[in-house]
């Protein structure tokens, strides 16, 4: 597959327009490598464990969500030119997909919101809310990971998810506005504690935002149809 067909797909799947400010020149291909694509794998970083992992996998083409440049760099040295040195050998390409498939249909956090059942789902900025069936044991168990809970763990009748690092005090505001009575996140800080009224969930960042990732390659592999390139998931 012609390696800008599939950057078109993924534009279409997650369109570079829906992201963050912040996201300007770090998603879409940030490292080029082979033009024809084969096999494709997905994953939350580029993590020397992952790359390991892609390149068994024979991939030529690796979609994550988080880049790993995230800071403009003037040298190149350390565990970064390790990292690019083992990618830059291999000829795979390295396409990032962040806010952008955070807020895109059946991205980041519709997934999870899918994943936990909820109801009636409302977009926000950079979320969602819907209507809870589920408590905060079954929530840790869906999920695989313990949660941290701060305030009052029942009942859970609205609950807003935000994929990642989303204790914003702006997303917890509109989380109020929207009715949600707790709030599903990862990396709280102490000052987010104290500022608002309602119930938070403290999961982890990668059991927030993997599960995307997950759908993701599904979905690479019935969009690809009837000639797909291989599509696997890395940890």
């Amino acid at each position: 597959m012609d390696i800008q067909r599939f950057i078109a797909e993924m534009e279409r799947i997650a369109p570079p327009a829906l992201a963050e400010p912040f996201d300007e020149g770090r998603i879409g291909l940030v490292v080029e490598g082979k033009p024809e694509i084969e096999r494709v794998c997905s994953a939350l970083d580029l993590t020397p464990r992952v790359l390991a992992g892609a390149r068994a996998a024979g991939a030529d083409m690796l979609v994550v969500h988080h880049t790993p440049i995230w800071t403009p760099v003037t040298t190149v040295h350390g565990r970064l030119a390790g990292l690019l040195k083992d990618v830059l050998a291999t000829g795979m390409n390295v396409y990032v997909m962040h806010s952008n498939f955070d807020r895109a249909p059946g991205g980041i956090n519709d997934t999870l919101a899918g994943i936990l059942g909820l109801e009636d789902v409302v977009p926000m900025s950079l979320g969602a809310v819907g209507t809870c069936r589920c408590d905060t044991v079954k929530i840790a168990r869906t999920l695989g990971c313990p949660l941290r809970i701060y305030g009052d763990p029942a009942p859970l009748r609205s609950l807003a998810v935000v994929g990642g690092s989303g204790f914003d005090p702006g997303l917890l505001h509109e989380a109020e506005m929207l009715r949600a009575d707790a709030f599903l996140s990862a990396e709280a800080r102490h000052a987010t504690l104290i500022a608002t009224p309602l119930t938070l969930l403290e999961a982890t960042h990668y059991a927030l935002e993997a599960p995307g990732m997950q759908r993701l390659a599904e979905r690479m592999a019935w969009t690809f149809l009837p000639d797909p390139p291989r599509i696997a998931t890395v940890p």
